[in-house]
């Protein structure tokens, strides 16, 4: 028997060379050879950034109700297995291991990409597992993604930025229609981003989706001490519901994820639930302990102790700009220090244009992979930048180890630049 390690280590070479293939056939085909047909509610969840906190406020909130919850996300921080997890918990090598014989035997001679066997082990393990929900978080785009083969009864998608601009268009109307290929005919369309790109807007009309916009379909209101509530409109409700009831929830805590963007995210989590609450009922107590419990590793996470250290796997503009935010609502530092590392197919010349008046000192590093920058290109678009003080390391862990010898407890420590560059300081920790 492979063990997850030996299939992993298959998958990464075994078709077209680890390079993506967008299209929806081949993993379609295998997807009806198993019978995968989803008995329970889908969530799919698409956007540029937000979508693994969307993920993570979904699954704890439903857990919290006493429902079994399968959820999808990618990729992984430190084990693949956080992939795939039922009730927020990853599921077992065997479970994934042997749902990879089940997908290998039933694929025949149909090649498969690494992330179509991930997506197609999820759903069967969790239909295996009979779940009430699944919640499948899109890898790259929608219309050509994975997740695409399964009809979600509920679409969500977070937000539209810039971002795998090879596979998705050079402009965000391109990426929008992209990304709104989630969305099924008379079924809830949730678009978290105010005003919708023309191209979501037209192509939720075109579908039959009923499109519910952030600020103008539903909304939430900070208020004082610590709490927020959340809203449907009328004219949203008088479109999906026909009971004529007001959907509003009150006096929420505000969430355990840090930074002021996961209110939003948070907002389009309440949409989707009040939207499926017919098929799964949700109480007002599960919902403020989702909020409070839920966590999503890398987001923007504030490590205990001093110095003050932010893991952020953000890795393009859009999430730069939140970073940024996020950083400025933290106390005073007297020295800001940025461990930093990115691949070299982002656009690291935004990211760096945002965020590098946050920084005293950058600790630099290369990532060990094909796409990874090496530190001369890593120092020359620094440079470019204007930035200096910058220090080399030969690899994240050690620039992380000298940041912290660096610092004293009234400094502060953030590492980001990529998914990667967090993974390899959370191995250390």
């Amino acid at each position: 028997m492979k063990t997850l390690n030996d299939w992993l280590s298959h998958l990464e070479t075994a078709h077209s060379n680890g390079l993506i293939d967008m299209g929806l056939s081949r993993v379609g085909e295998v997807k009806n050879k198993m019978n995968l047909q989803p008995q329970c509610p889908v969530i799919a969840v698409a956007g540029t950034n937000g979508k693994g906190s969307v993920c993570a406020f979904l699954s704890q909130i439903y857990h919290q109700a006493g429902f079994k919850v399968g959820t999808l996300t990618s990729p992984h921080l430190l084990k693949f297995n956080e992939r795939i997890a039922i009730n927020t918990e990853p599921v077992s090598d065997e479970a994934i291991t042997a749902s990879f014989e089940r997908i290998e035997a039933a694929r025949g001679d149909i090649s498969l990409t690494y992330f179509e066997f991930n997506t197609l082990a999820a759903v069967d393990i969790f239909m295996r597992e009979q779940v009430d929900l699944m919640i499948l978080e899109v890898g790259l785009g929608g219309r050509l993604d994975a997740v695409n083969i399964f009809d979600a009864d509920c679409a969500i998608v977070t937000s539209i930025d810039l971002d795998h601009q090879s596979f998705l268009g050079n402009t965000i109307e391109e990426v929008a229609y992209e990304k709104a290929g989630i969305f099924r005919a008379g079924k809830p369309a949730i678009c978290g981003q105010n005003p919708p790109p023309e191209s979501l807007r037209r192509h939720a009309e075109e579908t039959g989706a009923v499109l519910l916009v952030g600020k103008r379909d539903f909304s939430f209101t900070r208020l004082e001490q610590q709490q927020w509530s959340f809203r449907f409109h009328p004219q949203a409700t008088d479109e999906l519901f026909s009971d004529g009831l007001t959907r509003n929830r009150n006096a929420l805590p505000i969430p355990a994820l840090r930074g002021a963007y996961q209110l939003g995210n948070a907002a389009c989590a309440l949409a989707a639930i009040e939207c499926l609450n017919d098929k799964l009922p949700i109480d007002i107590g599960s919902i403020k302990r989702g909020l409070l419990l839920t966590s999503n590793p890398g987001r923007f996470q504030v490590l205990p102790g001093r110095p003050l250290v932010i893991l952020d796997v953000g890795h393009n503009p859009h999430a730069a700009k939140a970073l940024k935010q996020g950083l400025i609502t933290l106390p005073f530092a007297a020295k800001r220090t940025a461990v930093f590392s990115m691949l070299a197919d982002k656009d690291i010349d935004s990211v760096l244009d945002i965020v590098k008046d946050q920084f005293d000192q950058w600790y630099i590093a290369p990532l060990n992979l094909p796409r990874g920058m090496n530190n001369n290109q890593l120092e020359q678009k620094l440079s470019a930048h204007g930035i200096e003080n910058v220090t080399t390391f030969d690899n994240i862990q050690n620039a992380y180890q000298a940041a912290l010898a660096a610092s004293s407890e009234n400094d502060r420590i953030t590492v980001f630049g990529s998914f990667h560059t967090v993974a390899e300081v959370m191995a250390t920790l």
